[in-house]
């Protein structure tokens, strides 16, 4: 049976997005089905996810889609860069973890204090795309 991943991560530039899109692309390659929330939003138009001022119906459906994907995932993929855990992918992890649902964190070799109760939710965390598959594989689920 194929694996759903939610991908977790901050969206705010170019360099997040291509990230995350690369840890799609190997889980892709290797048979998993992934979300990532950028990239796989249902009823939203790419006009849409540009807007900084985004109307509330388009704000529902981000949301819903995104919790939809939690919600049937497997297990959570979440890439934690930058000076703190971003907001978002802190509630996600939160959401996989109360949902007794494994949490693989990538670092991309960054090295940093993080959030200890944030950290305490994670499996296990990796430095690089390169293990992904293996460490998945790895898990009991």
């Amino acid at each position: 049976m194929t694996k759903k991943i939610y991908i977790a991560g901050p969206l705010f530039n170019t360099h997040e997005k291509g990230y995350l899109e690369k840890i799609a692309i190997e889980l892709e390659s290797n048979e998993f089905e992934c979300f990532l929330p950028h990239r796989d939003q249902k009823d939203v138009t790419e006009e849409e996810l540009k807007q900084l001022n985004m109307s509330n119906a388009t704000k529902e459906k981000i949301f819903n889609n995104d919790l939809n994907a939690l919600k049937t995932s497997d297990l959570t993929v979440a890439l934690l860069t930058g000076q703190d855990i971003d907001s978002g992918t802190a509630a996600e992890i939160g959401f996989s973890y109360a949902n007794k649902k494994p949490i693989i964190a990538i670092t991309a070799s960054e090295r940093r204090f993080r959030n200890l109760f944030v950290e305490g939710m994670i499996d296990k965390t990796i430095d690089e795309i390169d293990i992904l598959v293996d460490t998945i594989k790895s898990l009991d689920i």
